[in-house]
């Protein structure tokens, strides 16, 4: 399937190059080496005005001397000479921009980075800063090392995009079998970034899946719509997102100089556009090992056959840490188990088949498809080869060879898939791992990873199973001027008026309040509050009592709270309140502003338990939220007590999200808290606002 572009850009002859141009001198004849050795068949230009050859082929002494525009440039050359070469770059199909001291550098960098782009004049720049790409499928190699890459003549890869160039070359060395049909390494991303390398990646149907390596995202609008391209084309990500701890985002500024976005909204980002998370490069790379081979899958279910017990344990142990279910085998495979089994074995899944067939071919060719035949999503074989070099692996060769044949019998249906998996990575051999692959078999180098990946492959699918979202919209950036914090009265009555139900309620002075004559908005029991822009912790400083049951406890209540403000807000008592939520509306400097839910009033601090939504928010990606909450389960109802009415609940929240969109341009930071979940409908019964005062 080939997918729409929404940037304008074209990028295909800088990836798919049938000419090179390599700039530069060290880091360059590195390149033409690469590239020569690789089999790049093209004609290799390079360039440097004192040397006469590189790597064996003549060099030219400047662009403008080169026998046609090349379709990729390398530019390996120090900064100020890379800026001046941007200018001659017109013509050409884009670069690659080697040279550090940019961005990442400080205020200095950033001015050189500015000048590049604009000697540029358009032309594609991936980096700088950056390491440089490999396109296997091609046999390109605008790389200044070694790598551990091989050709791709027929079939399909993955492909790597990595803000590090260090990281992005280790994973070329991987040993685990994975097909890589691009790496690129993208650095400052000044110019071309991850969302334009996605979309044109996808747009090659030699790519099976993407695998991003990111320390900042840029703009989050641009990386949505990439994303969304992506789905599109049926081509599934996985990112391995750094930057999450204090530290880590602290380094990311100074590598890239790259904004490290807060990692609950890079996590509500990748669930909302089913892009796979990993945490370390090792389920990276077998999670897009197992997105090339069967795509997002269609469920959770696993099953696994190994022949030790402790084996079956501790599969079922890190199955429940991934989030994977080991369901019973249904009593068809049950049986089947049994009678291949014999009464010795205790058939359960995960599958403890013993040493009893051990080396007998039939036995476990008939024993691994009955297990297949459960068809669950993911059916894993557990193997551990012995070392290659004191030990044989005939046994171990049997017990592969009825898996696959087994596999054979009975192919993987779609969103499901085989495994045969390691316990640690390295007793799963790279041959072994190649062959695997072409039969379509996950070869999976250690088991934690294994799971996770499948786990990861699961959460695409339960992504992609739903509507696709809209991509994200580019937020107004905040006014510059003075901050105004709205009080209780104020922030609720804008609320009532965008649809969020509040209190009846009337605001009071002690004086009106003592007139008997006074009318009260609602029958008792009422609440008694202190009203002003200063008191946004009431309840800490006694400017609240709540369930007063007469006149004479209000006034005194009243009297109580006259040194903390001239007006006094009474208004109505909820009953029946199933949970309080907080809702709250905050700024981060990559997202805008995005909605956190959880457990309100005086559980906020205590539970910590919240969900983070982008804005803007349908109804359904805020119920999505509320269902994650361990609060959902009270919600519903809980023990015998009565749920929620759900329903007004969402509509609330969306009506507080959809206030918040609106006024963008000036909202800084909203607090409703608590948002009281009723039986029937919902009332938000405090709520803070902080604005920006209007631009004179």
């Amino acid at each position: 399937m080939t997918a729409k572009l929404t940037n304008n850009r074209d990028l295909t002859r800088l990836l798919r190059p049938r000419s090179l141009a390599i700039v530069g001198g060290k880091a360059a004849e590195e390149a033409v080496h690469q590239c020569r050795a690789l089999g790049f068949a093209g004609p290799i230009w390079p360039v440097n005005p004192k040397r006469e050859e590189m790597g064996g082929l003549p060099c030219y002494p400047d662009m403008a001397s080169l026998p046609a525009a090349p379709d990729a440039v390398f530019l390996a050359a120090p900064a100020p000479a890379t800026i001046a070469l941007a200018g001659d770059l017109a013509g050409s199909g884009g670069a690659i921009c080697y040279a550090a001291d940019f961005a990442e550098s400080g205020p200095a960098g950033v001015a050189r980075q500015a000048a590049l782009l604009e000697a540029a004049a358009g032309v594609p720049l991936v980096g700088p800063n950056c390491y440089g790409m490999l396109n296997l499928f091609d046999r390109v190699a605008l790389w200044p090392d070694q790598h551990g890459c091989l050709p791709i003549d027929s079939g399909r890869g993955v492909a790597i995009i990595s803000q590090s160039g260090n990281l992005a070359l280790n994973l070329t060395m991987q040993a685990r079998g994975l097909p890589i049909g691009y790496v690129i390494s993208v650095g400052n991303c000044a110019d071309v970034t991850p969302a334009d390398l996605i979309e044109a990646l996808i747009a090659d149907e030699r790519v099976s899946a993407i695998g991003l390596h990111l320390e900042g995202l840029g703009s989050v609008a641009r990386f949505s719509e990439a994303c969304l391209a992506a789905r599109a084309a049926g081509v599934p990500i996985v990112a391995l997102k750094t930057g999450a701890s204090a530290k880590g985002a602290a380094l990311t500024l100074s590598h890239t100089s790259s904004l490290a976005g807060a990692d609950a909204l890079i996590d509500a980002l990748f669930a909302r556009y089913g892009i796979a998370r990993a945490h370390d490069p090792a389920t990276f790379l077998e999670t897009l090992k197992v997105l090339h081979i069967s795509g997002p899958l269609r469920g959770r279910r696993i099953t696994s056959a190994s022949c030790s017990g402790g084996e079956a344990s501790l599969t079922a142990d890190l199955a429940e840490a991934a989030g994977l279910e080991t369901p019973d085998f249904p009593p068809p495979t049950q049986s089947l188990l049994e009678d291949v089994l014999g009464p010795r074995v205790n058939v359960a899944n995960p599958l403890d088949y013993h040493t009893y067939i051990w080396g007998d071919l039939a036995a476990q060719t008939a024993c691994f498809g009955a297990m297949l035949g459960a068809d669950f999503e993911a059916s894993l074989l557990i193997l551990d080869f012995p070392r290659a070099d004191r030990c044989t692996a005939a046994d171990w060769d049997i017990t592969l060879a009825a898996f696959r044949a087994a596999a054979r019998a009975r192919p993987a249906l779609p969103g499901t898939l085989r495994m045969v998996a390691s316990s640690l990575a390295e007793t799963m051999p790279e041959a072994v791992a190649a062959a695997l692959l072409a039969e379509g078999i996950v070869p999976a180098a250690g088991l934690a990873e294994a799971l996770r990946a499948i786990a990861a492959a699961a959460r695409i699918g339960e992504a992609w199973s739903r509507p696709a979202p809209a991509a994200l919209p580019e937020q107004p950036l905040p006014a510059t001027s003075e901050l105004a914090t709205w009080d209780e009265v104020r922030s609720k009555a804008a609320l009532a008026e965008a649809g969020v139900p509040v209190p009846r309620h009337r605001v009071l002075t002690l004086t009106e309040l003592e007139d008997t004559a006074t009318p009260l908005p609602a029958p008792f029991p009422l609440v008694l509050k202190a009203v002003g822009a200063d008191l946004a912790h009431k309840t800490e400083v006694g400017g609240v009592a709540l369930n007063l049951a007469s006149r004479e406890a209000l006034l005194a209540a009243a009297h109580g709270m006259s040194r903390l403000s001239g007006q006094i807000l009474v208004e109505e008592m909820a009953s029946g309140t199933v949970a309080e939520l907080i809702v709250g509306v905050s700024r981060d400097p990559q997202f805008g502003l995005f909605l956190t839910l959880g457990a309100g009033g005086i559980f906020v601090e205590l539970l910590r338990q919240t969900e983070q939504v982008l804005l803007p928010a349908s109804r359904a990606d805020i119920a999505a939220a509320l269902a994650r909450l361990p609060l959902h389960k009270v919600l519903e109802g809980y023990r015998g007590k009565p749920g929620c009415d759900m329903a007004a609940l969402v509509d609330a929240i969306a009506a507080i999200a959809g206030w918040a969109i609106a006024h963008a341009d000036r909202l800084e930071e909203m607090d409703v808290n608590p948002l009281l979940a009723l039986p029937q409908g919902a009332m938000a019964v405090d709520a803070l606002i902080r604005m920006r005062n209007p631009s004179q």
